[in-house]
């Protein structure tokens, strides 16, 4: 149950220094700090992650307690915990929530944390979908519509997959069905490299295709299995499965 590291040159670190979180195996005591932590939920935005620490104060019966920002002393990302919940922000796009994971992951494992839960909530684009729908995504997929996470390391293309935890998909759509407030359904997410041109966007400052060629390739999208369209979820999934964290994405379409 223990968060993995698949680098071995971390043994031999004299230090390891979590330099994006304002955090280090030398100047926190990071089992003490977050030994207890069981589930993590990372967002995009700073602001939107306080607000669910905040919920989860109310909801685990812990407000009034400080809520502090754990990553103050960097303005890169923002971290909260409540009780065994901790709350962090990831900015936009795959190099930004990379960078997060990888300390994240690497913070777990320092702080000998076991049977953590991951779950990355936002907003994204939909396809097919109702507006005001969330989607739990079964499989993450990129812009060829396949479970894969593509990124060059040194010179080298290195493909990884992208599946999520089924059993967690599964839980979340059932808890789901209790609460009546809005749609939720099961699909593929995309990941895109940027939001303009490649979410098929015409009102960038680059536009290189026609309306009528993002029509027909969002319908090609939409019949290999895509409900919704973000640019983080690959790179969230990849890292994850790799690391042994139980994980799951669930987007919000807001228009």
């Amino acid at each position: 149950g223990f968060v993995h590291v698949k680098n071995p040159h971390l043994d031999s670190m004299e230090e390891d220094v979590l330099y994006h979180l304002d955090l280090g195996t030398k100047t926190h005591n990071l089992p003490a700090m977050f030994g207890d932590i069981k589930f993590v939920c990372v967002g995009g935005s700073p602001n939107r992650m306080r607000a669910f620490a905040q919920f989860m104060q109310r909801e685990l019966g812990l407000a009034g307690e400080e809520l502090r920002d754990v990553c103050a002393g960097s303005d890169r990302y923002a971290m909260y915990r409540a009780g065994p919940v901790l709350s962090i922000s990831h900015g936009m796009g795959i190099p930004s929530i990379s960078i997060m994971l990888h300390e994240l992951i690497k913070l777990l494992h320092h702080a000998k944390c076991r049977d953590v839960t991951i779950i990355r909530i936002g907003t994204s684009g939909g396809l097919g979908i109702e507006a005001g729908s969330v989607v739990i995504t079964d499989v993450a997929v990129d812009s060829s519509f396949q479970p894969r996470f593509e990124q060059v390391v040194l010179d080298d293309v290195v493909v990884r997959s992208t599946e999520l935890d089924k059993d967690l998909a599964e839980e979340l759509l059932t808890c789901s069905r209790e609460i009546a407030d809005f749609p939720t359904l099961m699909g593929h997410t995309m990941c895109t490299y940027d939001f303009y041109e490649g979410q098929g966007r015409l009102d960038g400052a680059l536009c290189s295709f026609s309306s009528e060629k993002k029509l027909e390739y969002l319908r090609r999208a939409y019949a290999a299995g895509v409900r919704n369209i973000e640019m983080e979820s690959t790179a969230f999934a990849a890292l994850c499965g790799l690391c042994g964290l139980k994980g799951e994405s669930c987007q919000f379409y807001l228009l």
